[in-house]
């Protein structure tokens, strides 16, 4: 690719974390077929900001000296590096590993379910899920 200004690889870093922010938009939506999905843009596009970033050292003298602070916060922090392992996963292996597991403190059967209002029609069985459709 040609050398870019600072100012295209600037835009190109707001154009990435765009599709990041449209990922998070995705996870937090109510439409269980869009989570994953958006969980893969938000990790994988969530890094390939600071990727875009860094395009900045070929044209900004100062770079290294802004970014290594940075570099080093983002480098401790082990949310991100689990978020760096995770999206390796996704693009090496092509797989999200989801799990959910939940804890009950106390239920009064059936006393607890009946506040839930009589089944639907034609229902066959009962499951409990978060408020994320798990």
């Amino acid at each position: 690719m040609a050398d870019r200004t600072s100012a295209e690889i600037l835009r190109a870093a707001r154009q990435t974390l765009a599709t990041a922010e449209k990922g998070l938009a995705d996870v937090s939506s109510g439409d269980p077929n869009r989570r994953v999905a958006g969980l893969h843009n938000v990790v994988v596009f969530g890094r390939a900001v600071t990727n875009v970033l860094q395009k900045l050292r070929s044209t900004e003298p100062g770079f290294d000296a802004w970014y290594g602070p940075h570099r080093a916060q983002m480098e401790g922090d082990p949310l991100l590096k689990y978020l760096y392992r995770l999206r390796s996963e996704i693009l090496k292996e092509g797989i999200l590993p989801l799990s959910t597991s939940m804890h009950i403190h106390r239920l009064r059967f059936p006393d607890d379910i009946a506040r839930l209002g009589p089944p639907p029609p034609n229902a066959k069985s009962f499951f409990i899920g978060d408020n994320l459709g798990g």
